[in-house]
């Protein structure tokens, strides 16, 4: 069993952050850990409070997990603030992969990080990443791009890379059409990942999910690129068999197929 430590926010409906990363994480055969970086009063309308722990604590929660436990793929999701992102930073070791899923955003249009924190994340987690997956404004916020035609995509991918980033993951979930594309941007050239768009409300968590499933793969032992493929299926079955809960943007089912 394979070991990966999520660093993310707490999701008190259940569908984001450390409760869906564990779900995925431990549906694909993994063994999940967390530091969670602040605890969230929300559902599936909206985000109604943040507190976010002390930068000094999600530190020690790391450093005290990986000197006894230790990891074989590290996630981060929603870091909350400069100081958390720092204290992460000064805590992720050199040699273990780093998924980095740059929450901003929620679905429900909350803002989850402020401009100093993005800032912070540009230099001193991007280089870090193995991999960063940020959805479509996401991508446009770190890079400072429009993202809406295909080439602007790939070209805030390379915007990434430039940045310090092994690859880049530009997510297509936001976008529009039939088909949904994501773009994997490594300096070896881009690979272009399609399945058809499932029109829904349930995606809460989807960013969340998509990070977690890719890092247990990298934890596995499987290439980026298969690691990418595997939970992007995972990600469609569970959209697609979604339960239904809440009035708003509900949750998929972690428990699907990959």
């Amino acid at each position: 069993m394979h070991r990966v430590l999520t660093i993310a926010g707490s999701d008190s409906g259940g569908g984001a952050g450390i409760e869906a990363d564990i779900k995925t994480i431990t549906a694909l055969g993994g063994y999940a850990m967390t530091s969670i970086t602040a605890v969230t009063a929300q559902n599936t309308v909206g985000v109604f409070g943040v507190h976010a722990l002390p930068a000094s604590f999600v530190g020690l929660s790391i450093s005290t997990v990986l000197q006894d436990i230790g990891a074989d793929a590290i996630k981060t999701g929603m870091l909350a603030d400069e100081a958390i992102i720092r204290a992460v930073s000064a805590a992720l070791p050199a040699d273990i992969p780093l998924v980095l899923d740059p929450v901003m955003v929620a679905t429900s249009g909350a803002i989850l990080l402020p401009d100093d924190a993005i800032a912070a994340m540009r230099v001193l987690l991007v280089p870090r990443a193995q991999l960063v997956t940020p959805n479509l404004p996401e991508a446009a916020k770190l890079t400072g791009l429009k993202v809406v035609s295909e080439d602007e995509r790939i070209e805030a991918g390379r915007a990434l890379l430039a940045m310090g980033a092994a690859a880049a993951l530009i997510k297509g979930g936001h976008g529009t059409g039939a088909l949904l594309t994501d773009y994997l941007v490594t300096r070896e050239g881009v690979e272009v990942i399609s399945m058809p768009r499932i029109e829904t409300r349930n995606t809460h968590g989807t960013g969340c999910t998509m990070a977690s499933a890719i890092a247990t793969g990298l934890a596995q032992g499987m290439d980026l690129s298969a690691s990418v493929h595997r939970a992007r299926r995972y990600l469609q079955n569970a959209i697609a068999t979604a339960p239904g809960f809440g009035a708003g943007h509900g949750p998929v089912n972690h428990l699907a197929a990959g």
